[in-house]
């Protein structure tokens, strides 16, 4: 096995054990997708160019935190996917009354898929450090 590979799955095996860093990382996120996502105009820096794909880049980012703070717990990474996906359903609703935005079906959509993206990547990096403690 390459010598990068052997550290990137260390460094994924300790990423595991670390849930509590995980869910802060979340607690951050969801403050940072909050105020994107309910500021009138927010800064084009962070601006992908396809408001869907923005949507799908955030979730994935949310999902995948999410999930790597449960260590591959099944029935507590689909939770907290429903819970993400009622804060993307809420953030619609609230942005009917944010000048300058709209609620868009297609913008939930694009968060379903991201908070999919992210617990699929987030199992597959459990599954390979699980891999890795037990080979």
């Amino acid at each position: 096995m390459s010598t990068l590979r052997q550290r990137l799955l260390i460094t994924l095996v300790r990423a595991v054990n670390a849930a509590r860093a995980w869910h802060m990382l979340l607690a951050l996120l969801i403050v940072l997708v909050s105020w994107l996502a309910l500021t009138p105009r927010p800064p084009p820096e962070i601006d992908f160019g396809w408001d869907k794909l923005n949507h799908i880049l955030a979730f994935t980012a949310l999902g995948f935190s999410a999930c790597m703070g449960c260590a591959g717990e099944r029935r507590a990474c689909l939770r907290w996917s429903a819970a993400l996906l009622a804060f993307g359903g809420l953030i619609e609703v609230l942005q009917l009354f944010v000048p300058g935005r709209s609620c868009e079906w297609g913008d939930l959509l694009g968060d379903a898929l991201g908070i999919a993206c992210g617990a699929f990547l987030a199992l597959a990096v459990l599954r390979a450090a699980a891999s890795k403690r037990s080979g």
